[in-house]
């Protein structure tokens, strides 16, 4: 990782579009935004197109970045974050937003014994796994809305879906990875026994 000083000659370097500046603040900060993609798709080939369409909005609009706090660093990475975010937004607009209205799959609807305390034994890690199985458009709103903070409002606004939709694919995405995990758990189980 770049030193706040590193980051700041290199931020100056790629506002003057020096390519060495853009590789250095790509390969440094490569493996956190691929992290941020990879929640938004399943498929590697659309995070790597997330991603670099992400680079290409960063080092367009770099001259415009002002640090938020007094770390350079950590302003900078949640600027990047943002940035991320809004091209999965525009990936998922472009290439999933017909996904929102689709029902849920039949092999989905069966719900686990409310008895069951399945997420208990769960870890962090599973979660996030278990979410690449939710259709494009649950994944979209249940990322949004969970882990990064969007209101319904503004998951709406910007999937250019209506409040209703962005609260009905909420629920039925909890649904959805509520199923999945419990599967997933069963499997673990029987594989114990």
């Amino acid at each position: 990782m770049l030193s706040e000083q590193e980051l700041e000659i290199h931020i100056r370097g790629c506002a003057l579009n020096k390519r060495e500046s853009q590789k250095i603040i790509y390969s440094s900060f490569y493996g956190y935004a691929m992290s941020i993609c990879h929640r938004y798709t399943n498929h590697e080939e659309d995070a790597t197109e997330i991603l670099n369409d992400g680079f290409l909005k960063v080092f367009v609009e770099i001259y415009r970045f002002k640090p938020a706090y007094t770390d350079t660093v950590s302003s900078f990475k949640g600027w990047l974050r943002k940035i991320m975010i809004y091209t999965a937004i525009d990936h998922f607009r472009k290439y999933h937003k017909h996904s929102l209205n689709r029902e849920l799959n039949e092999s989905y609807m069966h719900l686990p014994d409310p008895e069951e305390d399945s997420i208990s034994r769960i870890s962090y890690d599973e979660i996030l796994h278990a979410i690449k199985f939710l259709t494009p458009g649950y994944r979209t709103v249940l990322n949004l809305f969970i882990i990064e903070g969007f209101s319904h409002e503004e998951i709406a606004k910007e999937l250019g879906i209506s409040v209703g939709t962005s609260k009905s694919n909420l629920a039925k995405a909890r649904k959805q990875l509520q199923k999945i995990l419990f599967q997933k758990n069963e499997i673990v189980r029987k594989n114990v026994v």
